[in-house]
């Protein structure tokens, strides 16, 4: 009985010492509660909809009354054929975009980090940032335009070489290349800020002792900024596996023409067409469920790797 009551007292105690706590920056609770609001309206709310991957929905009966039809949509969409050209279309632009997009912004982190003339730094940074601020829209209207097998300045670039011109805009085999390649152009600098973060975390004292010990600076960035930047680095990837299956949607649907689309189509343009447009809610909600599975799948197996490997997770 005494240790019931000294547990609860000391419980009271943890209590009013977090309302303090809390109470003393208030401010800060408040704007973190924006976000997490966010998510939760956004993020969590949205799963009960997972339902309609198991049901036969229909919009005039609602989510509750439609019957239950197991594992019949996912079976259908596994059957059917075009379920491995979905998957390896998704999964071969994942690949190639985590292969090329991923390093791209440590490498031009490091750039940046070691330039030092002041104003040719703050011109890189700006050059590389704009481009993440353009709408999808005009992006792959610029590709339109710059690539047009007839006037692009592209294949009239080409030309001066020599070389004939290229349709790349309608030839299936080079829409990966040029999603993926503009995709680095647009994000690249702006994916570099996380990393330029990082290395400015890292304690001077380090560079300045390596320096006098006469180390170069390719040595100094192979053992102090590289190491420096692993965790950020690790813990990145982790995050872009856990979305390897969302590639860019809006973008492999303004790229896609009758021409590409054996390349083009991917498992989000394929549950917007025929769920949004052709109103196959169920049948488009299983195969959704199923790029998120994989995601998850992938998210859980790399954190585990990471956890095992490098003592860096994201749990």
């Amino acid at each position: 009985m005494k240790s019931q009551v000294i547990m609860s007292t000391a419980a009271g105690t943890a209590r009013r010492r977090l309302w303090k706590r809390v109470h003393a920056k208030y401010e800060f609770y408040i704007m973190l509660s924006i976000p997490v609001i966010w998510y939760i309206v956004f993020k969590y709310v949205p799963m009960y909809g997972i339902q309609i991957a198991f049901k036969d929905f229909s919009a005039s009966r609602g989510m509750m009354a439609s019957p239950w039809a197991g594992l019949k949509h996912f079976e259908r969409f596994f059957e059917s054929s075009y379920f491995w050209e979905l998957l390896w279309n998704t999964l071969s632009l994942s690949v190639y975009s985590l292969l090329v997009g991923f390093p791209l912004p440590i490498l031009l982190a490091l750039l940046i980090y070691e330039i030092r003339f002041l104003r040719l730094k703050k011109w890189v940074q700006n050059a590389t940032y704009i481009p993440h601020f353009l709408s999808l829209v005009v992006i792959v209207g610029m590709l339109n335009v710059f690539l047009d097998a007839d006037t692009g300045k592209v294949n009239q670039l080409l030309a001066l070489f020599g070389a004939d011109p290229v349709p790349f805009m309608r030839k299936a085999e080079w829409f990966q290349t040029v999603f993926v390649s503009s995709d680095v152009w647009q994000h690249m600098g702006w994916g570099s800020i996380i990393y330029l973060a990082a290395l400015s975390g890292i304690d001077p004292t380090l560079y300045e002792a390596a320096k006098m010990d006469g180390a170069t600076r390719l040595q100094r960035l192979m053992n102090i900024s590289l190491p420096g930047l692993l965790p950020t680095i690790i813990i990145m990837f982790i995050l872009q596996i856990g979305h390897l299956m969302d590639v860019g949607f809006e973008k492999a649907l303004l790229m896609q023409n009758p021409v590409n689309a054996s390349k083009g189509e991917i498992l989000a343009t394929f549950v917007y067409k025929n769920g949004i447009q052709q109103g196959q809610f169920s049948y488009t909600a299983a195969a959704g469920l199923f790029n998120s599975v994989i995601d998850f799948a992938l998210l859980l197996a790399v954190n585990t790797w990471a956890r095992k490997k490098t003592e860096t997770s994201l749990w």
